[in-house]
């Protein structure tokens, strides 16, 4: 298998089917592929080679999907830029992937004069936005227009494709190494889920830069659809380019689903009829969104996925039907789904041996999607990658019929007066508060219990309530030992560019000079 394959089937079957669409512009397969292969032969002449790392730090945009299908085209490896990061960490990852190109867009330009500066790897830069292309770099539309269409180099199967830096919730950024069959068995699984279906149209709403949003899209690829572009997640532009484009698949995050249903201009009014399926992950959605979801969009599919970058990137699916209201009795949710197709799960402990059913233990994934390591991390990889599984670093059950319930990441886990409390069991009864819209649950360090259960909570606007009533809140629903013993009210949370709570920064200030029990 290989990135490119499903591209050069739609050429050969339906070469004037739309394939991207941004705004009011449109580009058919047959003008995509040409683009994507002049694209790849400009990057041959600029002396990349087979194997080369080539980055992009941009917006979305129709530049960004030519890049992700010229870089495998030309032999290269990619390695998509986390735009939310700053100009050291970028640099960062630059250096450690060794890329020798970067394609930047008008909003990172600016970083390029840095780079250049700092960088022992770099060789070209290139210039991917619409406006006049900077001195001392190539720019896009002119490497296309004067670079005659290359052949495929056709890497494939086990070669590397992609080195996807992990977004640094976890410490310094790894770089996760993915093989073209990593990517494409990930892509298949999701489309036998049911995530994309003949005629549609993938909106790219989320960051690019991010794996979720490219996995999603993959299945897609392979069914010949169109790709809707927006620059980056805009809840009044997604539901403008919803009933524009006749959008339907997203993949969204809990809270850019919540901004949807937010927005003033979500309305009666809106024709969001065209949607079939909403896939989220990232986090849990809680019960009162989702419902809302649903009745915003009733049509729509709604599926919950866990996965991770170095599962290329999902792991586990639950369908739809099991979030239907209808069919709350058969008791499946809050939890991730079962494993995908061509995936195997189990829950382990700390020795790797499986526990029972509904046992707390750590995830672990086999299969074909399971990253080939981190790159230049040989002990990390050794310890993430044992006998063929991946150790996920989170922490779950699974019942009598293969579901995962994903409780906690490991190291989230707080560990009070001898009692195990996984912080997404708290998190999961401060969203029945209907003052409360967003929070987070940590470990602080106490000295009569080692850690005391702490909530960062933000409410919605206009609301008021006090610490003690949310904690009485909580012990109607929780016992008394996993209720906060604190509460902080944030007007926001931080946030990773993949929707992720940034639990490290809520920890920081109290356990500054200290060490956790908790690896």
């Amino acid at each position: 298998m290989y990135l490119t394959q499903s591209l050069h089937r739609s050429v050969q079957q339906h070469p004037h089917r739309i394939a991207v669409r941004w705004g009011e512009q449109t580009r058919t397969f047959g003008e995509f592929a040409d683009r994507v292969a002049r694209f790849a032969g400009a990057l041959q002449k600029l002396g990349v080679q087979s194997g080369d790392r080539v980055a992009m730090l941009s917006l979305n945009s129709e530049r960004y999907l030519e890049y992700q299908m010229a870089v495998p085209w030309a032999g290269a490896v990619l390695n998509p830029c986390n735009i939310r990061w700053s100009p050291a960490e970028i640099l960062y990852s630059l250096e450690d992937s060794g890329s020798t190109v970067l394609l930047v867009d008008e909003t990172f330009k600016g970083m390029v004069a840095q780079f250049r500066r700092e960088s022992t790897t770099l060789r070209e830069f290139i210039y991917c936005g619409d406006g006049e292309t900077p001195e001392g770099m190539h720019g896009y539309e002119a490497l296309v227009a004067q670079t005659a269409p290359a052949a495929d180099v056709l890497r494939r199967g086990n070669d590397l494709a992609g080195i996807f830096y992990t977004g640094g919730t976890t410490g310094f950024p790894k770089g996760v190494m993915l093989s073209h069959n990593n990517l494409c068995s990930s892509g298949l699984a999701v489309r036998a889920e049911g995530l994309a279906r003949p005629g549609g149209t993938y909106l790219h709403a989320a960051p690019m830069v991010h794996l979720a949003d490219m996995g999603l899209a993959f299945p897609h690829w392979v069914e010949g659809n169109t790709h809707s572009i927006i620059p980056a997640f805009d809840p009044a532009k997604v539901l403008d380019t919803i009933e524009q484009h006749r959008v339907t698949n997203l993949c969204l995050v809990p809270t850019m689903i919540q901004m949807m249903l937010d927005h003033p201009s979500m309305g009666p009014h809106r024709d969001l009829s065209s949607l079939r399926t909403v896939f989220y992950g990232a986090s849990a959605l809680p019960d009162a969104l989702l419902l809302r979801a649903q009745k915003a969009i009733p049509q729509a599919e709604v599926f919950q996925g866990f996965g991770m970058t170095e599962l290329s990137p999902v792991g586990t699916i639950l369908p739809s039907t099991y979030l239907a209201e209808e069919n709350r009795h058969l008791g499946k949710l809050g939890c991730s789904g079962r494993a995908t197709f061509c995936t195997e799960a189990k829950i382990v402990d700390g020795e790797g041996t499986e526990v029972p059913r509904g046992t707390v233990g750590e995830i672990i994934v086999r299969g074909p999607n399971v990253m080939m390591g981190y790159w230049n991390q040989p002990e990390l990889t050794a310890a993430a990658l044992r006998d063929g599984w991946m150790h996920t670093g989170d922490g779950g059950r699974m019942d009598e019929d293969g579901f995962v319930t994903v409780v906690d990441r490991i190291k989230d886990m707080i560990k009070t007066g001898g009692e195990n409390v996984f912080s997404a069991e708290v998190e999961n009864a401060l969203a029945k508060h209907p003052a409360v819209v967003m929070s987070a649950v940590i470990a602080i360090p106490d000295p009569q219990w080692g850690e005391a259960v702490h909530a960062v909570v933000v409410l919605a606007p206009g609301q008021q309530v006090t610490a003690e009533e949310i904690i009485a809140h909580c012990k109607t629903l929780i016992a008394g030992y996993k209720s906060p013993r604190s509460v902080e009210f944030l007007d926001a949370l931080p946030m990773t560019g993949a929707g992720k709570i940034l639990k490290t920064k809520l920890r920081e200030p109290f356990w500054k000079g200290r060490e956790r029990g908790v690896a």
